[in-house]
This record gives structure tokens, C-alpha cells and sequence, in this order.
């Protein structure tokens, strides 16, 4: 036990020797444990590079790739915002098809249901599993609140929701909108909202 003490000891101040303390200035070069991560191989800017046809590590961006910066931050369809300012959208963007709430339904029922319920009262399975804080949509405050900001939520999550921007493309994001939104009439409408061609067949 005395020899595995001492060689111990005698390892961790050659250790420190070599490697030194955290903070510590030497004139020395550090370690590098796994130089790739320190020396990469990389296109640096406005030098030459024989990779190319035309010699140049600067290239145009290849056709038909996504636009990013504030051009795409500027599209309210992108964003739920109104262009110019941090107010949200009041009303889906995307023309309400048939086609487009079919949509809204299928991604629903695969993203939203397990937790918000098909009805969307906050009732799906995880509540059978102590989930309780799930949001109902058909509260004042959810009824009221603008397409632009649920689309936000959706997108970058809220509480203890986790975003979905990543997983759900623009365009079903605002399905589900519009969706949730055929939930809500569902329930909340009255029948000054029914047509008048309907009333009628309603009433009987």
C-alpha cells in the first residue's frame, strides 16, 4: 500500500509538471489531445484553392438554396410576425383549403394529440401520466390569443412545451393552426356564426 501511495503521489507532480496547472502562462505550446479540433481543414475566405474550377475558396451560393437572414426574418409566413415590427399576425397567412385542414388534422393528430387531446381540452394520454400543466385550447386566453403567436409557440415552444420547429415544416405549422382553430369553433360557435342556408337544418 506504501509503494501504490508513493507511485501515486510521484505520477500526479509528473503530471503537473508536464501538463501544469489550469490558468497557468507557459511559454511552451499546450497539449492537443485530438488536434483536429484545433487545426482544421477548412476554406479560409479570398484565398486560392485548387479544390475549384475557378481557383477561389469564395463560391456563390448553389442554386436553389434556402435564403437566411433578415430577408427570411422579414416574411410574416416565416416568422408569425408582422413584417417590420414585433407584433404577431392576427390571421393564418395560407389560404384555408379543404386540402390545408386535412393537413392541419393528420399533423395534429401526430404532434399535438398525445398531450392537448383530439379535442384539444389538454385531455390526451399524458394526463393519464401526471401531466397536468397541458394547455386547453379552448380557454379565453388561448381563443383570443393570435394565429401569429400559437404558430410562434409551435415553432419555439412555451413552458414546459418543447419547440417544434425543427420537426414540423412552415407550412403544417400554420395547418395546425388553422385546425386548432376548427377545434375551437367547434365547441365555442353559436348560431349566428352557422350560414344562413344551414340555419335551417340545425334548427329541425
Amino acid at each position: 500500500m506504501r509503494y501504490f501511495l508513493t507511485l501515486y503521489i510521484l505520477a500526479i507532480v509528473a503530471f503537473v509538471g508536464v501538463a501544469g496547472f489550469r490558468g497557468s502562462i507557459s511559454r511552451k505550446p499546450p497539449i492537443e489531445v485530438f488536434p483536429d479540433m484545433d487545426r482544421q481543414w477548412k476554406l479560409r475566405p479570398q484565398e486560392s484553392n485548387r479544390f475549384f474550377g475557378n481557383q477561389r475558396s469564395s463560391q456563390l451560393f448553389v442554386e436553389g438554396t434556402i435564403a437566411r437572414g433578415m430577408p427570411y426574418q422579414d416574411i410574416p409566413v416565416n416568422t408569425g410576425r408582422v413584417t417590420g415590427s414585433t407584433n404577431w399576425v392576427d390571421i393564418n397567412p395560407l389560404d384555408i383549403t379543404e386540402a390545408l385542414m386535412e393537413r392541419g388534422r393528420q399533423r395534429f393528430d401526430i404532434y399535438c394529440l398525445p398531450c392537448h387531446g383530439a379535442a384539444g381540452d389538454g385531455k390526451g394520454i399524458t394526463a393519464k401520466y401526471g401531466m397536468v400543466a397541458v394547455a386547453n385550447f379552448h380557454e379565453a386566453r388561448l381563443v383570443s390569443m393570435t394565429d401569429g403567436e400559437i404558430f410562434n409557440t409551435i415553432t419555439y415552444g412555451k413552458n414546459l412545451m418543447g419547440p417544434y420547429g425543427a420537426n414540423i415544416e412552415i407550412e403544417d405549422r400554420w395547418s395546425i393552426v388553422a385546425y386548432l382553430r376548427a377545434l375551437q369553433r367547434s365547441r365555442l360557435s353559436t348560431m349566428d356564426d352557422v350560414p344562413e342556408s344551414q340555419k335551417a337544418a340545425l334548427q329541425n
